[in-house]
């Protein structure tokens, strides 16, 4: 009886153990369908394929733990009205902030991309 309450007091430490574990993970700040838009066009570039898949979720990854979901978003928003063109455009591609912003997701993707690909 001994030996079976000295087993179940090492499971418990163990389960207890890794629940420690799991609090002390990174919060997630990204919500799931930036995540799943993000991998869906990492895989229309790179092939649609399951190794493919675990890449780009990698890199998604690998991008969030560098930089907040705020920051991704902002500099996503840039992005694209950057590729609108036009005379509004112009300011998000000169002012230092917005440079910033964009310059701090691509060293993010470039990261993603070294630890991924």
């Amino acid at each position: 009886m001994k030996a079976h309450v000295t087993t179940l007091v090492a499971v418990l430490m163990g389960l207890t153990s890794s629940m420690a574990k799991a609090v002390e993970l990174p919060a997630n700040d990204y919500p799931t369908y930036a995540r799943a838009d993000y991998v869906y066009a990492c895989m229309q570039v790179n092939g649609r394929t399951p190794t493919v898949l675990e890449k780009c979720s990698c890199s998604i990854d690998a991008i969030a733990a560098i930089l907040p979901f705020k920051e991704y978003e902002q500099a996503e928003t840039v992005m694209s009205v950057r590729q609108r063109g036009g005379e509004n455009a112009s300011m998000f591609r000169t002012h230092t902030p917005y440079l910033e912003m964009v310059n701090n997701l691509k060293r993010a993707q470039v990261e993603g991309e070294l630890r991924c690909f």
